[in-house]
């Protein structure tokens, strides 16, 4: 039976432990270099974002519709530079190892549109804790600072993008093995079909699309019922 994460798993040692043990072949970063992680990225913050103590984070995947930190506002959002990409090979969460799916990351080159969440001052260093906690776990991510346009104006936020030299970073896989493992794949959190439609689904109520991912959903839809 499918298990969503969420935001008490996160906060519990206990639950995040036993997760991971069911992993043993994962290596993941220690609440040590968690924290040290965070900490690089907050010192690097940009200039003309540090007039605020509020923390902007960019959310393209999951987090659009399952965040798991306390925000204070929400806004529809684009970059340039990065595009969102299934290159993330996923052994686990929503595959296997005997039958892997496929994460979102970003990846170099285009554009992606989202949405960015702010996070208070003041619960800033709790709520990315658990962002870290979610995302970094196994340093396949770079935390990095990028501008987003809002219809309100351009804001600096925190975005996920992909670690190249990440040993489960997928850069030669053909569409039709992409297309195969998304529809076939299932693992603790659910099917990683369900993950592609919710995405598409999610994006589609913020008046957002991304082509590239409806026409990988089309196909695997028609992958399923054939």
């Amino acid at each position: 039976m499918p298990v969503p994460l969420t935001r008490e798993e996160l906060l519990d040692q206990d639950r995040r432990r036993r997760m991971m043990e069911a992993y043993p072949w994962m290596k993941t970063w220690t609440d040590e270099e968690l924290d040290r992680s965070l900490e690089q990225t907050l010192k690097s913050r940009p200039a003309d974002a540090a007039g605020s103590g509020d923390v902007w984070v960019f959310a393209y995947g999951s987090l659009i519709w399952n965040p798991t930190f306390a925000f204070v506002e929400r806004r529809t959002a684009r970059i340039r530079g990065y595009h969102r990409r299934f290159c993330l090979r996923a052994d686990m969460g929503r595959g296997s190892l005997e039958r892997p799916g496929l994460f979102l990351g970003l990846d170099r080159g285009g554009q992606c549109a989202g949405v960015v969440f702010r996070i208070a001052e003041q619960q800033a260093p709790h709520e990315l804790t658990l962002l870290w906690r979610r995302e970094m776990i196994t340093g396949a991510y770079v935390p990095r600072w990028l501008k987003t346009v809002t219809e309100e104006g351009p804001v600096n936020a925190i975005a996920m993008t992909i670690n190249r030299n990440y040993s489960r970073y997928v850069g030669d896989w053909t569409h039709a093995e992409t297309i195969k493992a998304i529809a076939m794949a299932e693992g603790r959190f659910g099917r990683c079909s369900d993950y592609l439609f919710n995405t598409v689904e999610h994006l589609a109520e913020l008046g957002l699309r991304d082509r590239m991912l409806e026409r990988i959903a089309a196909e695997v839809r028609r992958f399923l019922a054939g």
